[in-house]
């Protein structure tokens, strides 16, 4: 089975891939993972996309896509993958889609976790990290995932570890903002991207805003298994 999975910062796609990825033994594939990878091996793409970073620009689409396409074509993806963080718009959609169809990759779904930007903004700036570890969901906004209090601190809700803290883009309003400007714009960017799967491909809608698990039920449900 292989899965495109979309969602704003703040939606929990990223907890949603892992649990997919345990749950039908898939690989999930990071965008970010495969930059670091190809930049930290000095791959001859990893070496060009450094000089575009390094600059403070943005990787051209010609660069992005093989990587991305490499990482598809690797071993432990032909039991099928779920690809998180990338397209991130319209004309990267297009491009990944013809390159899987002309390597006659089947993309099965695309799923879509739908979450209001204003309720996704909150949960970004209620995410609180434990330093035990980053994965332990601690959300001061979320009653389900809200951190325990304890001695006057709060304190991570799986583990009891004391002393969360936060991600300094985690409480940055303009960074989230254009982040979510991106995500949210349905001309070019990355709902355009969505938009567009809509046609020729099985579009999975899913309602981010209740707790982990029942999202999860949904989704899961709603891939047949």
């Amino acid at each position: 089975m292989n899965i495109l999975i979309f969602g704003p910062n703040g939606s929990g796609k990223g907890t949603q891939g892992a649990l997919l990825h345990d749950r039908f033994a898939i690989t999930h594939i990071e965008a970010g993972v495969i930059f670091r990878k190809n930049i930290s091996e000095g791959t001859e793409l990893g070496r060009k996309a450094r000089i575009y970073i390094e600059q403070g620009e943005l990787v051209p689409d010609e660069l992005t896509v093989p990587m991305v396409l490499n990482r598809l074509l690797e071993e432990d993806c032909k039991k099928g993958w779920l690809l998180d963080g990338f397209p991130r718009n319209i004309t990267q959609a297009q491009a990944l889609d013809k390159a899987l169809a002309e390597r006659g990759i089947k993309l099965d779904y695309v799923v879509e976790i739908v979450l209001e930007r204003g309720v996704s903004k909150e949960r970004i700036m209620g995410r609180r990290l434990c330093p035990r570890d980053n994965n332990h969901p601690n959300n001061i906004g979320i009653e389900a995932i809200s951190p325990v209090m304890k001695d006057g601190q709060l304190c991570c809700r799986v583990c009891g570890a004391n002393n969360l803290v936060t991600r300094p883009d985690d409480q940055d309003e303009t960074a989230i903002d254009k982040r979510h400007d991106i995500y949210y714009d349905t001309a070019t960017g990355t709902m355009a991207a969505v938009n567009y799967f809509r046609t020729g491909h099985r579009v999975i809608e899913v309602d981010g805003r209740p707790s982990v698990n029942e999202v999860f039920v949904i989704l899961r449900d709603k891939l047949g298994a």
